[in-house]
């Protein structure tokens, strides 16, 4: 542990109790987790399609793409 010094004032034995205490307590509390990023199948931008187009080659552009755009 870390080494706590008193650099003005002096503070009563309760005080120092309360203040290694709260620096205890403090540094026992895990830290947030970080949150996973989404996945790309969750991602909504790859459900969606570009519009059909009529035309020459058509029936090939209408198949179901990964992303909806390649």
């Amino acid at each position: 542990m870390s080494e706590l010094r008193v650099v003005k004032g002096e503070p009563s034995p309760e005080e120092l109790a309360a203040l290694v205490m709260a620096v205890a307590a403090r540094a026992a509390t895990a830290p947030a987790p970080v949150p996973a990023p989404p996945r790309r199948w969750a991602a909504r931008h790859h459900m969606m399609r570009r519009p059909l187009a009529a035309g020459p080659g058509a029936w090939r552009d209408s198949s179901w793409k990964l992303g909806g755009l390649q």
